[in-house]
């Protein structure tokens, strides 16, 4: 009865989405029963990380079928991990938008579609089977699709019908991968490929379709391939933004890693001497956009595949302590790009402009909010004892270990560059004399105040708590470098396999 529990983060938004769409005319009512969904979702996610960590692996069997023939869902400590932070984030990010997003798009069915979202990151990281992994992809980029489309301007019309392009062929491709795929293992249940890669060896052909599932989910993660990313993640309301930077890339993220962790793991010198270049040409190129530009909006987003970059180091370096500073870093970066992106776009509402060099002296008229400001700054560069510094200090350690010199010092150079980049919004637009008049003084919304301030704590709190929550992340990295603790979870009581 306890593994059926698995299901229920992806179940109830879908189930309360649907509800929510004959409530369309009750704005109040809708904002009350999205915000009580998503507290009961991050509430389960907690127990069964808990859960998961008592017992271990868990998975559930739709139909009754085992596996390798059935559907399934499978909780592990790397999935439930993603599942909770992406609750969480889900969870605050909508109290931000009970004052900002406005009654025209609440009336469009906003909620529906971002639970639809947070139903289809969910499903993508429980699931245990590749089709069905596809399959939640199109959830949330369905839901993605009319989120950033919402409202209708011509400049969110025009970036979503690109967005949408790359998309839809990204998922083409996806689709023909997974046909090569079934034609040569003939199974898409994840640890049956594993174990069939393993068994028959990662030939050239197989080692070709990971690497097209490799460029798939690159595409999905901004890898590289990033040229959408920061036109089509400024267009829609600040609270979009926030779940969109903090949710829909690191899917992509979370797919690469369990790929080449589970399913293809046999040819590092193919596979993950890529995955390096292609980290290391993300962080270059998201560096030379975060310099360049002088739109907030645009800036924090170049800090988006920066990250991204970062992250894929601890999959490339492939040791222990670099694929738990990636798990725990991408946890901090969920939390702290959100938290960004409901910063600037708040700039944005108060002055009106979107360039620093038209905003100064915030700080002046917004104290707490220019100090909220100044500590995620920290966080995102990895100042201790804030979130993002024991992340930062484990890929670097397994970075040495792999040898990989070159990554490292792009890794910790982009720091750098995070920094100025991010404090040049800071000085420019926090100090200086403010532009603001007392006359034209907007309050800040209550509920963006106070969502400003959960995520400032989870920094704070993930930062003082890294020893407890290390141990999470060091059991997900351990089912990371053996994939085997993961098969033989799936496989173990499987007949026929």
């Amino acid at each position: 009865m306890s593994n059926n529990i698995i299901v229920l983060p992806l179940v109830i938004p879908i189930f309360t989405a649907v509800i929510l769409i004959f409530l369309r005319k009750h704005v109040v009512v809708q904002r009350i029963i999205a915000f009580l969904t998503m507290l009961a979702v991050s509430i389960i996610s907690f127990f069964l990380l808990v859960l998961v960590q008592r017992e271990g692996i868990i998975r559930i069997d739709f139909g009754g079928w085992k596996p390798p023939f059935g559907i399934l869902f499978v909780a592990d400590a790397f999935s439930v991990l993603m599942v909770l932070t992406a609750s969480i984030v889900t969870l605050i990010c909508l109290l931000y938008a009970f004052s900002t997003v406005g009654e025209r798009h609440e009336y469009m069915f906003f909620y529906s579609f971002v639970l639809l979202l947070v139903a289809g990151v969910n499903g993508s990281f429980l699931t245990g089977d590749i089709f069905n992994l596809f399959v939640c992809f199109e959830v949330m980029l369905m839901a993605s699709y009319a989120l950033v489309a919402l409202g209708g301007e011509k400049v969110q019309l025009r970036e979503s019908l690109k967005y949408v392009l790359i998309n839809v062929v990204g998922s083409s491709v996806f689709l023909i991968a997974l046909a090569y795929l079934y034609g040569t293992v003939k199974t898409l249940n994840m640890a049956h490929i594993a174990e069939r890669v393993a068994e028959a060896g990662q030939d050239p052909m197989l080692t070709t379709v990971s690497l097209v599932l490799f460029i798939v989910f690159s595409l999905k993660a901004g890898l590289v391939l990033f040229f959408w990313l920061p036109g089509s993640y400024v267009v829609p309301p600040a609270a979009v933004q926030a779940l969109f930077a903090a949710l829909l890339t690191k899917v992509g993220v979370y797919a690469l890693i369990r790929t080449f962790t589970l399913m293809f793991p046999h040819r590092p010198e193919v596979t993950h001497t890529i995955i390096g270049v292609f980290a290391g040409l993300t962080i270059i190129l998201g560096c030379l956009g975060a310099l360049s530009s002088r739109n907030v909006l645009r800036i924090a987003a170049y800090n988006i595949v920066i990250a991204v970059g970062f992250i894929l180091i601890g999959l490339a370096s492939g040791t222990e302590n670099a694929l738990a500073g990636s798990v725990f870093y991408l946890i901090h970066d969920m939390i702290a790009k959100a938290l960004l992106f409901l910063l600037v776009g708040l700039m944005v509402f108060l002055t009106g402009e979107k360039f620093i060099d038209n905003m100064s002296g915030l700080i002046r008229n917004y104290p707490l909010f220019g100090w909220i400001y100044f500590l995620t700054m920290l966080a995102l560069v990895g100042i201790p004892p804030l979130s993002g510094f024991v992340g930062k200090i484990l890929i670097g350690k397994g970075a040495i270990e792999a040898g990989s010199y070159v990554l490292l010092f792009l890794g910790f150079a982009s720091s750098l560059v995070v920094l100025f980049s991010l404090l040049k919004i800071f000085l420019s637009s926090f100090f200086g004399e403010t532009i603001i008049t007392n006359e034209d003084k907007k309050p800040l919304p209550i509920a963006s105040m106070v969502s400003l301030v959960a995520f400032a704590l989870c920094i704070v709190v993930m930062g003082l708590g890294a020893e407890q929550l290390m141990a999470y992340v060091k059991d997900a990295a351990k089912i990371l470098v053996n994939p085997s603790i993961y098969i033989d979870a799936i496989l173990s009581e499987s007949e026929g396999v």
